[in-house]
């Protein structure tokens, strides 16, 4: 075996063992969270068991004082404020169930649909890029923001789930692509480049089943919303103005910039990505007759993430689809170590305590953007095999 081949062994070998032993001490955590009341109830997820608790009962979901009583009593620590479900409307019908059972339960059945999310994504990347025999996906199965989601039970899982149905059904069933999309709903905010970008593709190349699918998806989920809760979209406007969100110190580019410049100056917060969509219609429209999603739309990706109005680190999980293709394609060894090691040290973060609000927060996102690219730079040409699904 040449000295180049079994160096890339070792480091697969290297990258497959730190990344299974990552997944194996999340699955411990998940297995014990349903067994300590008080680790499911320090958990974002309580956010969405109380909202489903509410709703079985027809009671507002948003409620300030309910909410606090319900999360309280589950464990939530003095330490953390009392959450909403920020998510829009539409994604009220995946808390609703979280109400027919109890904290325990529910947090096991939650972590184990974020768990089935995760694991389907990566499989689906690896199908795409071709099934190449090496061990590289084992980066996605414990990238460190995917680790930081699952621990805090957050539905950005569902949004990457979207994401890579998205990418992988665009072209042979774009109506089920469409509908897919509404997992991506879920976060609209980190779409905000992407969605622009897809829209003017969807124009350009008369992909209007896809539209009909995100329509019917929709359609059905703002109905649903309507039978749970007639109130809902009242309650969470009504939240949304007094819930205090733009005062908190979410470490991402759009909100540093308003607090910079000009704390009440809302608008400032958006300026980032109304920039980005300019950037991103001039990045496709030259390569518009040429576009591949799973190319060409990773770049675009890592840019609304980076760019997006409020993001936290779990958020960030929808980078993987492009940090594998950049994985896949680079040649460089020492690429592949740095982007193991700086999802290791995401993960040691989230396993002992992360601390969302801290400014370490702010340089991810833009470190995979950063990775991403000097890793393409040093891409090498696929073989006829390895050629993306």
């Amino acid at each position: 075996m040449p000295a180049a081949e079994a160096g890339a062994k070792i480091v697969e070998l290297s990258i497959a063992t730190v990344s299974g032993l990552a997944l194996v001490i999340v699955a411990l955590f998940m297995c014990v969270a349903p067994l300590v009341g008080k680790v499911a109830g320090a958990r974002d997820f309580v956010i969405y068991w109380a909202t489903g608790q509410q709703l079985v009962h027809h009671a507002n979901p948003y409620d300030l004082d309910a909410m606090t009583r319900i999360e309280r009593a589950s464990g939530l620590p003095a330490m953390y404020n009392v959450g909403f479900m920020r998510n829009p409307p539409w994604g009220l019908p995946l808390a609703l169930p979280l109400g027919l059972v109890g904290l325990r339960v529910g947090t096991l059945l939650w972590s184990l649909v974020l768990l089935a999310c995760l694991v389907g994504s990566v499989h689906m990347l690896w199908r795409m890029f071709g099934r190449p025999r090496n061990s590289l996906h084992w980066l996605g199965y414990s990238f460190g923001p995917a680790v930081t989601c699952l621990i805090a039970g957050q539905t950005a899982m569902f949004a990457l789930l979207g994401l890579v149905l998205f990418l992988r059904l665009h072209r042979t069933r774009p109506f089920l692509a469409g509908m897919s999309l509404w997992l991506c709903a879920l976060k609209p905010h980190l779409f905000l480049v992407f969605g622009v970008v897809l829209l003017a593709w969807i124009l350009v190349e008369g992909s209007y089943k896809i539209l009909a699918g995100a329509a019917v998806a929709m359609a059905a989920s703002c109905a649903a919303v309507y039978w749970i809760d007639p109130r809902a979209w009242m309650e969470y406007s009504q939240m949304m103005r007094t819930g205090g969100i733009e005062n908190e110190t979410i470490p991402c580019l759009g909100i540093v910039l308003r607090l910079w410049l000009s704390p009440q100056t809302m608008w400032l917060q958006f300026l980032p990505a109304g920039l980005g969509c300019i950037w991103a219609l001039g990045y496709f429209w030259p390569r518009r007759h040429t576009w591949d999603w799973l190319k060409n739309g990773s770049p675009v990706m890592l840019v609304s993430i980076v760019l997006a109005p409020f993001g936290w680190l779990f958020d960030q999980v929808l980078a993987m689809p492009a940090l594998l293709q950049g994985a896949y394609l680079t040649r460089s060894r020492t690429m592949l170590v740095m982007l193991a090691l700086a999802s290791l040290l995401v993960e040691v973060d989230s396993i002992w305590g992360v601390n969302f609000f801290s400014a370490f927060n702010l340089f991810t996102a833009p470190a995979w953007l950063a990775w991403y690219l000097i890793a393409c730079a040093f891409a090498v040409r696929p073989k006829a095999g390895n050629e993306p699904a």
